[in-house]
């Protein structure tokens, strides 16, 4: 029997996000062992024998499994995607108290296990549950990790590409704050193909005007996912994947994750999207992009925001 120590994740949540996540991770074989935990325990049969009988065309095998909490004892990452789903004409933050609750009882089931690895959160409102989390686990902060703003900043990157006719790979940009209304897009920063934004738009009034659209059309992406087809999954679970790659394979890649900040920016006691080096210790270092005035403006409301929202966490845990 081999003393290689293999990588194990458990996916908590089998719905649309965690499905197709768990699809993502066989198809790239980027863990060893894959667990899935749901309420709803003949779903989960029915994915484990599937993802098992497509294991042999992924890129290397990816044992899957159904489990309970007591198989996080010693997993390396848990991903966590449960929770109430966004409904049509809800925003994320109005799901703050009913996931609150359900995240309280998850996260103590998976401590109450001995887990001693990394959390990745993607259920929504997903940086005040990343704070919970923290809270409810008491784990260092690099070790609890919600994915942030790195489906907006790939909708971005898209909807730029799209724009000047290039690949999203070679469009420098990001999206920050909260996942949700008010995050941020840092346009001061942004460059195409090695170009500042900026001065291409300064060249170019017309493209100049289109520039905000793209921004609504990234904000607003999920209300109209959700519109069309009742919820967002693809994308975020394809985000989902290049952080467990990015940490399970020790890839040291700068991404716009949520990390809790102490000081970064001038702000304390929140999780927000942020430009964040992860690696196989997590969410290690946070790089403060520099902002203009206004983009400044824009992130401390972002984090008003969010704060006045984690009171009502608070209140929850008295």
């Amino acid at each position: 029997m081999s003393n290689v120590k293999a990588n194990k994740v458990v996916l908590v949540g089998d719905g649309a996000v965690g499905s197709s996540y768990a699809f993502a991770m066989v198809a790239q074989g980027v863990a060893d062992q894959l667990v899935i935990i749901d309420l709803v325990e003949e779903k989960v049969r029915g994915d484990v024998l599937d993802l098992n009988h497509g294991m042999p065309y992924g890129e290397s095998p990816t044992l899957v499994s159904a489990g309970t909490y007591a198989d996080c004892s010693d997993a390396d990452l848990v991903v966590i995607t449960a929770g109430a789903p966004q409904k049509p004409g809800e925003t994320r933050l109005d799901l703050v108290e009913k996931n609150t609750k359900i995240f309280k009882s998850i996260v103590g089931q998976i401590m109450d296990s001995g887990f001693d690895g990394i959390f990745l959160i993607a259920a929504n409102p997903v940086d005040v549950l990343t704070y919970v989390t923290k809270k409810v686990s008491g784990l260092p902060k690099e070790r609890v990790i919600g994915s942030g703003t790195i489906l907006d900043t790939a909708r971005f990157k898209y909807e730029l590409g799209a724009e000047f006719g290039v690949s999203p790979d070679s469009v420098n940009a990001s999206i920050i704050g909260e996942h949700g209304d008010s995050e941020l897009a840092v346009w001061s920063q942004a460059s195409v193909a090695g170009q500042n934004l900026y001065d291409i738009l300064n060249s170019d009034p017309e493209r100049a005007k289109r520039i905000e659209e793209i921004f609504l059309n990234t904000r607003d992406a999920a209300y109209d996912i959700i519109k069309a087809k009742g919820a967002t999954y693809y994308g975020i679970a394809m985000g989902l994947l290049h952080i467990s790659k990015a940490i399970l394979r020790n890839q040291n890649i700068v991404l716009t994750v949520s990390s809790y900040l102490e000081g970064e920016y001038g702000q304390k006691d929140v999780y927000i999207g942020v430009p964040t080096l992860v690696n196989r210790a997590g969410a290690v270092k946070i790089y403060e992009t520099p902002l203009n005035e206004k983009e400044t403006e824009e992130f401390n409301h972002s984090v008003s925001v969010l704060k006045e929202t984690t009171k009502s966490v608070d209140k929850l845990f008295n």
